[in-house]
């Protein structure tokens, strides 16, 4: 049954599919589901976050096409389909005040036009469930709100014949369930700090507990802990593959994988919306779905 099961992942840059959700995507595909990864951006405007390769010219002036290689690579470790929805990165507003975001880009597209553009992606693929993020975008850049705002129109508009028209949009349909990743939360980052400090480790996990209270934002109902200890590898491999903007020396990677796997084995995620019935807590994204696939 597993081979009509489909599943879209809706993030705002390439890099972003490999942070967050990804060894649940790398599970899904090794059970023969259909994944497909639709990114928003081509990441234009985003740092060289690795130091290594900062200061490089020809990356600096290639910064695009450089993306788009290391997200090839990372959709090939990862085993996902991925389309690119074609919308310019607006960047992270830096400055007190900050600056206005640059004109066009995906921040200031008109959110329901912008939608109209994943809608085509949802008729086309036909998933059942759909990842992305919170109306914080997870944490507060332009372009992971504006995902937030496009997918959920995007849920409730591929039905929606009078919206957006099935001869320019394709035949409707209804996917059945959306979720926020929440990847990045709370009890986990508790959990692995306090593991590293037993172990006489020292935790890349310190300053984040002291500045969680600076992002002001509640804490989320985490509805679905989808066990993927197994695919962690793969997820890290992923990550590094995008090198732009990961540092494999970095934070990232500071806590073995051994102790990941054995004091929190799963990805975690916010039951947003569902067509079907399902009992919470979840550990599987298509609970209410696959018995009837």
């Amino acid at each position: 049954m597993t081979d009509q099961l489909r599943l879209m992942a809706v993030h705002a840059h390439p890099d972003d599919e490999s942070s967050k959700g990804a060894a649940t995507m790398a599970k899904y595909v090794s059970e023969g589901v259909d994944v497909l990864v639709v990114t928003c951006t081509g990441g234009e405007r985003g740092s060289i976050l690795n130091p290594k390769l900062q200061g490089d010219a020809y990356i600096e002036e290639h910064i695009h096409e450089v993306r788009k290689k290391e997200m090839d690579e990372a959709r090939e470790i990862l085993g996902v389909k991925q389309e690119w929805l074609g919308f310019v990165d607006s960047g992270l507003p830096e400055g007190d005040p900050l600056p206005p975001l640059p004109e066009g880009c995906f921040a200031l597209e008109d959110v329901d036009k912008a939608a109209g553009e994943l809608v085509r992606k949802i008729r086309s693929f036909r998933p059942q469930v759909i990842t992305t993020y919170d109306e914080n975008g997870g944490y507060p850049h332009p372009d992971h709100i504006m995902t937030h705002k496009i997918t959920m129109v995007a849920f409730e508009g591929a039905a929606d014949t009078e919206k957006y028209p099935e001869d320019e949009y394709g035949p409707a349909y209804q996917p059945l369930k959306v979720y926020y990743n929440q990847g990045f939360n709370r009890p986990r980052t508790e959990a692995l700090h306090q593991a590293m400090l037993d172990r006489g480790l020292e935790s890349p996990y310190g300053d984040w507990l002291k500045r969680w209270s600076e992002f002001e934002r509640k804490e989320r109902t985490l509805t679905t802990h989808v066990p993927c200890a197994d695919f962690f590898e793969i997820r890290d491999k992923a990550l590094i593959a995008h090198a732009t903007q990961i540092d494999p020396d970095g934070g990232w990677f500071r806590v073995p994988m051994d102790l990941q796997r054995e004091v929190w084995p799963t990805e975690e995620y916010e039951l947003a919306k569902s067509l079907v019935d399902t009992s919470l807590p979840e550990d599987d994204l298509f609970a209410g779905i696959r018995d009837n696939a």
